[in-house]
């Protein structure tokens, strides 16, 4: 896995999901860096005419999606025909999400579309699913969940507040454990546990959600079927 993907890349891949897009369409509207670059896009291809209402995953692409002009809706209304998000690492098409602590939402909206592009630099991209997954916990549950965790063989720690005292609270009010497994060979498996403990919201572990890999690469943009 390739360190560090510049800028450049992630706009790419961000500018080549964008293009999928079709008038007429809800798009849900991924978090993070790549994905904001997807915004972007789709903000200049609504300045242009295009037809679409968008599905935000988190106060910030909420927030960028109202600044570059794309409507918006909610799941309430309106069901993703396609959505477009970004990934802290994959492999084989399974994803770990949930460095901006949007994961909960991001996998909610992701789940809902009728296909999901994945946008990364080749940074992103790994043989095995290694880095530490994002746990969504209730308050109350921190301590169960991290003993649960644990068992599973995980090592917990709650995720810190930069530039405040404290740890990181979500857009939905609860707390994040990173949970380091080492290499996770079978990511369903995890997901599965990890979903039935007691406490916990939501993972970052996205098996078999991604539709399509978009790959930003120093002279473009390149496509990858799961």
């Amino acid at each position: 896995m390739k360190r560090g993907g510049s800028d450049e890349e992630k706009r790419r891949a961000g500018e080549a999901a964008a293009e999928a897009v079709d008038d007429g369409q809800v798009v849900g509207l991924g978090t993070g860096s790549t994905a904001a670059h997807a915004i972007r896009a789709l903000g200049r291809a609504v300045d242009s005419g295009l037809d679409i209402e968008g599905v935000p995953t988190s106060y910030q692409s909420r927030a960028l999606a109202r600044e570059v002009g794309v409507p918006l809706t909610t799941l309430d209304d309106a069901t993703p025909d396609i959505a477009i998000d970004g990934a802290d690492q994959v492999a084989d098409g399974n994803l770990i999400k949930g460095g901006g602590a949007a994961h909960t939402r991001e996998k909610l909206v992701d789940a809902a579309a009728d296909r999901l592009l994945i946008v990364a630099d080749e940074s992103k991209l790994t043989d095995r699913l290694s880095a530490p997954v994002p746990v969504e916990v209730l308050p109350d549950a921190r301590e169960p969940v991290a003993t649960h965790v644990r068992d599973l063989g995980g090592d917990p720690e709650l995720r810190d507040a930069e530039r405040k005292d404290g740890p990181v609270v979500t857009d939905n009010g609860n707390l994040v454990l990173d949970c380091a497994f080492g290499q996770i060979d079978e990511p369903a498996g995890l997901a599965a546990d990890l979903s039935a403990l007691p406490g916990v919201l939501e993972h970052g572990l996205f098996v078999d959600l991604a539709d399509a890999i978009y790959v930003g690469t120093d002279d473009g943009a390149t496509v990858r079927e799961p």
